[in-house]
């Protein structure tokens, strides 16, 4: 009888495996990311439910007495903002970003003031991609070369857990997952088996010691941490680092997080001595603004729970081209396409003429629909060349028939606004439920969008 092939083929990508080869993914797309991987462990193969029985479980009521979580500070106000006010004894962190936004850096921050704390928690900094020198290079630069950080460099996870288990870790930096290797697995490291495997050992180890984890990821071409998706299932909280390579602002961003809000943001900034706090981001993102163009209007967002604003600019010129151009920083371009494509049908506005860039000045990239009402505004400044007062303020959402819909906290949006200095804002229709916001500023409501041209006549 023939031997069963123990060979299947994985997805590196998203995960999927089939069983055998081919150079495109059906579940994800992607091209000659499929790669032959041998089955490794005889444990499952050999299960048999008949001969191996489980003990029985206990179930207790929704109601009783809930520990307190006690949390470990940073000593980084925005990192332990988006953590959710601090760390979580026996957490796993996922934290994801582009190659050289400074995810090491940060993590390399937040370890020297840990173990520099009154408290004295020992705090184990293991890297798989850099040397210890290296390593040591960038605490130098950054000025940390005297904390009493513990620094190793190594890829084996049977060598870091064995280690691990002697000691009295409080804080642990995987740099990063993709580089660490499990023997037991024939694969090579990075593969979808063995990052499944390694963070598997690791996030058992930590929540049996109660330490916190940090394993630092690598992201895909398309901005999402690679890997197999079931790896940010398994940790408590995934935090991505963004941020554009030619501006000098980086935004940590919670999109998961078992012991906080999601959509939190930390905002830092990068400079010589490495990355520094930003208490006051819309201070920041206004700063290199110049009023009276056209083309540009600020926006009141809210990221979390913290009011952002950040200047929309749009600039609309006559095309060249058989189709318009359409190029768009930090938005979604096809929220964009909706928008003029309301301006067109319910203001009769030509646009199909004109090629429209758009760009959210600073880096912030913004994903709430409130942000349309902006847009709207921007683009119809820069079509008619007249510019908007530079004391306003707009947020609201388009909807296809025309129509500007509220949107979440608005109270919260405005007095970011009345604290910056602004005189005026442009808002959806208040409902009578909603609270009138107690501030010193214009508020004008406009229920739609043919009624933003006004502004310009």
């Amino acid at each position: 009888m023939a031997k069963k092939d123990n060979k299947q083929y994985v997805c590196q990508n998203c995960g999927s495996v089939y069983p055998k080869w081919q150079g495109k993914c059906d579940a994800c797309g992607e091209w000659n990311c499929i790669e032959e991987e041998v089955l490794g462990g005889e444990g499952f193969s050999n299960f048999n439910p008949k001969k191996s029985k489980g003990h029985m479980i206990e179930f207790v009521p929704l109601s009783g007495a809930q520990e307190h979580l006690s949390r470990l500070s940073t000593g980084i106000k925005e990192l332990d903002r988006v953590s959710g006010g601090g760390l979580v004894a026996g957490s796993v962190i996922l934290v994801g970003g582009d190659p050289g936004i400074g995810k090491s850096t940060l993590l390399l921050q937040a370890c020297a003031k840990i173990a520099d704390s009154p408290n004295g928690k020992e705090v184990y900094y293991i890297s798989g991609e850099e040397a210890i020198d290296q390593v040591r290079l960038r605490a130098k630069r950054l000025g940390l070369e005297q904390s009493p950080v513990k620094l190793a460099s190594s890829t084996e996870i049977k060598d870091i857990v064995t280690t691990l288990e002697k000691s009295n870790a409080a804080v642990v930096v995987i740099d990063s997952i993709q580089t660490m290797y499990l023997d037991e697995v024939e694969s090579t490291p990075g593969s979808v088996t063995q990052v499944r495997a390694c963070s598997y050992e690791l996030i058992k180890l930590a929540k049996r010691k109660g330490f916190t984890l940090f394993l630092v990821g690598h992201v895909t071409k398309q901005g999402a941490i690679a890997g197999p998706r079931v790896l940010e299932h398994m940790v408590d909280t995934v935090l991505y680092f963004e941020g554009e390579r030619g501006h000098h602002f980086r935004i940590l961003r919670a999109v998961k997080n078992r012991y906080g809000a999601t959509d939190e943001i930390g905002v830092f900034e990068m400079q010589d001595q490495g990355l520094v706090e930003v208490e006051n981001p819309s201070a920041l993102f206004l700063a290199e603004r110049q009023g009276n163009i056209s083309g540009s209007c600020v926006f009141a967002g809210v990221e979390g729970s913290r009011p952002v604003l950040v200047e929309i600019q749009a600039l609309v010129s006559p095309t060249s081209y058989a189709s318009p151009k359409r190029a768009v920083v930090g938005w979604d371009s096809n929220r964009l396409s909706m928008v003029l494509a309301v301006l067109e049908a319910r203001c009769g506005m030509n646009l199909s003429s004109q090629d429209i860039y758009l760009n959210i000045a600073g880096g912030l990239r913004i994903s709430e629909p409130a942000a349309d009402l902006a847009v709207a505004m921007a683009v119809i400044s820069s079509l008619t060349n007249k510019p908007l007062p530079a004391d306003m303020v707009i947020f609201g959402e388009i909807g296809l028939s025309g129509e500007i819909r509220a949107v979440s906290q608005p109270s919260l949006r405005l007095k970011e606004a009345n604290k910056l200095g602004f005189a005026s804002a442009i808002t959806p229709p208040t409902h009578a439920k909603e609270k009138k916001s107690r501030v010193d500023i214009n508020i004008y409501e406009i229920g739609n969008v043919q009624r933003l041209i006004n502004w310009f006549n």
